[in-house]
């Protein structure tokens, strides 16, 4: 027999008005206790907006992160746990130098990405996994499409994101992007972000 599911879907994305806006209002500081609002209302998927990088919004993108953000980007094949500290990363990226790559890929002298590519984030599987000292941890897979002088290049893999509110926004601590590809061949590079 096929598989049904029948329970009712119900989805928001992390920054419409809607019910996410009104749980995290109402405990605007707790984030424990607007993830268990949330799962009794019966939200399972929250979406984080990627649509910014594909408009090239990339400064109000970076204004998601919070002070004390990283953007890591592991090389293929590591274990999703790995650090900076023990692992070569491809990208490992802290607040400030996630603000300078954001200024150096808008500039025209960011000659990898002059012009610019033109990017399609298609993002799935989006689940709250856990919450962590206030933090509620997000996964979700994804594609990216990126097409620049006639060639397109795929990136997959998964997104791991740690969440928090602050000032009752929601903003991004951690994004990771775990590569799901043996290499980087034939694209060879990571100069879009993720």
């Amino acid at each position: 027999a096929p598989f049904y599911y029948r329970a009712k879907i119900i989805y928001q994305t992390t920054w419409d008005r809607g019910p996410f806006s009104r749980v995290m209002r109402e405990a605007p500081d707790d984030a424990t206790a607007w993830c268990d609002r949330l799962r009794r209302e019966g939200f399972t998927h929250v979406l984080v907006d990627t649509a910014m990088l594909d408009r090239w919004q990339l400064d109000e993108w970076l204004a998601l992160f919070t002070d004390d953000a990283v953007y890591h980007v592991p090389t293929v094949g590591t274990a999703p746990d790995v650090t900076p500290d023990n692992t070569l990363f491809y990208i490992a990226d802290d607040r400030p130098r996630l603000h300078e790559r954001v200024l150096r890929l808008q500039k025209k002298s960011a000659h990898v990405e002059w012009p610019r590519s033109r990017t399609r984030h298609m993002v799935t599987n989006v689940l709250v996994d856990a919450r962590e000292d206030g933090d509620t941890e997000v996964s979700a897979a994804f594609s990216v499409h990126r097409f620049k002088n006639g060639a397109a290049d795929v990136y997959v893999g998964s997104y791991r994101y740690r969440l928090t509110v602050l000032d009752g926004q929601l903003r991004i601590r951690e994004k990771r992007c775990m590569l799901d590809m043996d290499a980087l061949r034939p694209h060879g590079r990571v100069s879009i972000i993720l």
